[in-house]
């Protein structure tokens, strides 16, 4: 990523975005989350791929870690390194409590500029499962930029956003509103390629929440190399 391109994301990021508002969703949510969400097939399947595929003991970033379930215990159970970043302080607490083997942290995705969490090339992977998707589209490509330089080459990166053309589209989400984004799976794929990435996989689950009517949403995981 150029000078250029971070004080293109600085711009982006210091827009009229009340991050604060989204952070205050989760932090009402807090362990419902996994109550409403219980099975996670996909990202179980996506996250093995991710433990298996890196080198021993790899240090990995885990963006929007939220409880810690089941991502983050299934690579520091795996060996690896895990560092989380979440911006709700309650998905924090619960993260550390139900991961004590990792190291979790209060920040946004921006913050990691600068080398906060280590510089250019320090991280071997990183885990993005549904975080990106809190981004208006005008700041993913520049998030996946900066993910794409803290990864060392040839690192491996695990994300997944759900199926939708929409762009900072609020929704009720228990009990609360939260906006998100998404993208068609060719744009998708396009976004990821233009920040950097090589798609070495990629699968797609339909998916409903617990105890809720709503019909299900379709899940799309790709797993991704850096070029």
């Amino acid at each position: 990523m150029s000078a250029k391109s971070y004080d293109e994301y600085e711009g982006l990021n210091r827009l009229a975005l009340d991050r604060a508002g989204q952070a205050d969703a989760f932090d009402a949510i807090g362990d419902r989350y996994n109550d409403a969400f219980p099975h996670k097939e996909g990202q179980v399947s996506s996250g093995a791929w991710l433990a298996g595929a890196l080198p021993a003991g790899a240090r990995v970033l885990d963006v929007g870690s939220g409880t810690g379930l089941p991502t983050a215990r299934q690579l520091s159970e795996a060996g690896h390194r895990v560092v989380g970043i979440d911006l709700s302080p309650s998905m924090v607490k619960l993260a550390r409590d139900n991961v004590p083997g990792a190291e979790f942290h209060r920040l946004d995705i921006a913050d990691l500029r600068g080398g906060r969490l280590g510089g250019p090339g320090s991280f071997d992977g990183v885990a993005a499962y549904f975080s990106l998707l809190m981004l208006p589209r005008a700041e993913i490509p520049y998030a996946l930029g900066l993910l794409h330089d803290l990864l060392r080459p040839g690192g491996l990166m695990a994300l997944s956003m759900v199926e939708a053309d929409v762009d900072d589209f609020p929704i009720p989400f228990l009990g609360n509103t939260i906006r998100v984004s998404g993208y068609l799976r060719d744009d998708l794929r396009r976004v990821v390629h233009d920040a950097g990435f090589d798609v070495v996989g990629e699968d797609a689950y339909a998916y409903a929440p617990a105890s809720t009517d709503v019909p299900p949403e379709i899940q799309l995981f790709l797993h991704l190399r850096r070029a």
